[in-house]
């Protein structure tokens, strides 16, 4: 199944590989695009290649190969420009927020822009309250629920306008409300989306192709709803 027809590439991976210390390959040559605006799940076992495939896309883990994100090759001297434009959302929301308060976590990528402490405040602000949590906003993380914690996580990622959205098993540590609330924000943004889960019903959800990962590479591919039933896989009851 082929990526949407007309629409921009915005990620191209190329021949990835990628050898772990202990000598285990976790990638071996896996090739993968996704069009603007498309989502794309990441699909496979545990040890797959999942999560060692989505590091590398914003140069946290570097192997062979060759990543592009909206035209531009990842290289060391492009890795900052990238890291913009790729919004990794991890899969335990407490990896990814360490701010005191919650709108300091929204505005910590800001800041790091360069931005003036107050401008960033009310972007951040403004970013919460158009996801439904502003009344978060002076919380402190670690006090949230493990809905609104990835809230938090995808409002600190959308306030740098990133070209695309790679979540790592997006599900993790939510409740069917937590899960129906996540699809139906996905819904709304316009970003690429490529998501890892192992979760069929959420990929059908949020998703329309789907690329399956098995011992580091790309063994099939196709439309979700098609790869659902080519492997009757469902781990969790529809939400």
């Amino acid at each position: 199944m082929a990526e949407k027809i007309g629409a921009e590439t915005i990620l191209r991976v190329e021949g990835l590989r990628h050898r772990y210390a202990n000598g285990r390959e976790a990638l071996a040559g896996v090739d993968l695009s996704v069009a603007a605006g498309e989502g794309v799940a990441l699909l496979g076992a545990n040890g797959s290649g999942k999560t060692t495939l989505l590091l590398h896309l914003n140069g946290l883990l570097r192997g062979e190969g060759r990543i592009t994100v909206a035209g531009e090759e990842l290289t060391t001297a492009t890795m900052g420009r990238i890291r913009e434009q790729v919004g990794l959302i991890f899969q335990d929301s407490d990896d990814q927020l360490f701010m005191p308060t919650v709108w300091e976590d929204v505005a910590f990528g800001l800041r790091q822009r360069g931005m003036g402490a107050e401008e960033a405040r009310v972007r951040a602000e403004g970013m919460l309250d158009r996801l439904g949590i502003g009344e978060l906003r002076d919380r402190a993380p670690f006090q949230l629920s493990a809905g609104e914690k990835k809230r938090v996580a995808l409002a600190g990622v959308l306030i740098l306008e990133p070209a695309i959205l790679v979540l790592d098993e997006p599900t993790t540590f939510l409740d069917p409300p937590g899960q129906r609330e996540l699809i139906a924000l996905l819904g709304e943004l316009p970003q690429a989306k490529l998501i890892a889960t192992h979760d069929m019903d959420f990929a059908e959800a949020t998703t329309e192709r789907g690329v399956f990962l098995r011992d580091g590479r790309v063994s099939d591919s196709g439309m979700v709803t098609e790869l659902g039933s080519r492997y009757r896989w469902r781990v969790v009851e529809r939400v």
